[in-house]
């Protein structure tokens, strides 16, 4: 685990997917992920569930990644905790407008399933350093 990091909401419509990023998260990097297919479910795990990041496809029917962490980032707890968006809209433009949305990273898709633990808890650790400066 990433210091101290240890649960992830992930937020993905697509099944197979959401499978195979939640085995390696959990097998390779020891993390308790909660998944969820939809924006709405996970708007209504996430006061259960706790989650220390968030981690969103981008395009997703009805409410997409974006919408989501807004809504999130309006409920209680929801504007402190980190968020990586996982899309193949990895454009120079779209990548400036995740992170206008206080994103700590974005994570291509397809993505490396070796490095993908990696790469969370690279961006777990950039976030912590950043808020401990904040503070």
């Amino acid at each position: 685990m990433a210091g101290g990091l240890n649960r992830i909401l992930y937020v993905e419509d697509d099944p197979i997917i959401a499978e195979l990023a939640g085995m390696v998260l959990t097998t390779f990097g020891g993390f308790d992920v909660r998944h969820c297919a939809s924006g709405a479910d996970a708007i209504a795990a996430f006061p259960e569930f706790s989650p220390q990041m968030l981690l969103l496809d981008v395009m997703m029917p009805e409410m997409d990644g974006p919408q989501t962490l807004q809504n999130i980032r309006s409920m209680p707890g929801g504007d402190a905790i980190p968020a990586v968006f996982m899309t193949a809209r990895v454009q120079v433009h779209e990548r400036e407008s995740y992170m206008q949305l206080v994103a700590v990273g974005v994570i291509p898709k397809p993505f490396d399933p070796m490095t993908l633990s990696d790469q969370i808890a690279e961006m777990w650790r950039l976030s912590s350093a950043v808020a401990f400066q904040d503070s």
